[in-house]
């Protein structure tokens, strides 16, 4: 039975990638140091008799036995990753020097997710994988988007030097249950805020684009990424969809019954204007493309939030 560490397996995504394995008959570890992770998002999983909770923070170095490393950690929202920006510096480049030791050790494979935010405010749209970005290195963004490209660096320079079997995936937008209510992510904000009927905050007039990706589509993606023997990455993974934030926000408010307002508030610095990958090589090498639409991955997203605040508890 193969092996599977996921570093970050009480996230989002993580937590969903480990229920996915053990459906597939992996054994599974999971790490979190349970900064932005959360316990009840796994709490289903502690009777399974193949997976595995370790607390531990991947700063500090990890000593066990796999095959495949799914290297997740790292906080993803801008709420989070600023909070302590030094830390979130310390988790992509020396969490993932770490992850790296272990899978080069342990001969294991190991997928890194990146993210889109290599690409900063891109000058190139939609960004393909060859497009090298516009980042700004010491903006308040900085901690995560030039973490992850330290990271990107590392995988590709372990695989040049150690021949360590490396994978990454650079992730955009991605959303679904078990989000945090407080994530911080514009379609968690926006559903949490109109289920509470208060005003739905847009930063600037709205006219950003991002490009909404389901999860289980993307841990399809991020699979059949780590199952592909030929192919290293980077590879862009997410919907080539774009909506604005205020058409979003439209969305949410009426799909939900909402009597929420829209406000307006200034702009952050370095907040990208325009996102949306080029998934051709995914299509092409991975025979991967999203499947979910916005509308009905909203409505299974916007019903999670429902339970998770009590809005509609089940009988």
């Amino acid at each position: 039975m193969e092996r599977i560490l996921i570093t970050g397996g009480a996230g989002f995504l993580g937590s969903q990638l480990c229920s996915f394995l053990l459906d597939q008959k992996k054994d599974i570890i999971c790490t979190d140091n349970f900064f932005s992770g959360d316990k009840e998002n796994i709490r289903h999983l502690f009777s399974h008799p193949y997976f595995e909770l370790i607390r531990h923070d991947i700063i500090h170095p990890l000593f066990v036995e796999v095959d495949k490393i799914y290297h997740l950690a790292c906080p993803a929202s801008p709420i989070h990753y600023q909070y302590n920006a030094i830390k979130t510096v310390k988790t992509n480049v020396m969490g993932t020097i770490n992850m790296l030791g272990l899978a080069k050790r342990t001969q294991a494979r190991i997928l890194f997710t990146s993210t889109s935010e290599v690409y900063g405010d891109p000058e190139v749209h939609p960004q393909p994988e060859a497009y090298w970005g516009h980042v700004n290195p010491i903006g308040l963004r900085s901690c995560y988007d030039e973490g992850k490209r330290v990271a990107e660096t590392l995988m590709m320079d372990y695989h040049r030097q150690n021949n360590v079997d490396i994978k990454i995936a650079r992730v955009f937008n991605t959303y679904g249950p078990k989000m945090a209510v407080k994530d911080g992510r514009v379609i968690s904000n926006f559903i949490v805020q109109a289920l509470k009927n208060e005003p739905l905050t847009i930063f600037g007039e709205g006219r950003q684009t991002r490009s909404f990706c389901y999860v289980t589509d993307m841990l399809q993606g991020i699979i059949a990424l780590m199952e592909q023997d030929d192919l290293r990455g980077p590879i862009n993974l997410g919907n080539p969809k774009e909506h604005t934030i205020l058409e979003l926000a439209k969305k949410i408010i009426h799909m939900t019954g909402s009597s929420s307002p829209i406000i307006h508030k200034p702009l952050p610095s370095d907040d990208p204007v325009r996102r949306c990958p080029d998934i051709s090589t995914a299509r092409k090498k991975l025979g991967w493309e999203p499947r979910v639409g916005l509308e009905e991955g909203l409505e299974k997203t916007i019903r999670y939030f429902k339970e998770k605040l009590n809005l509609n508890p089940r009988k």
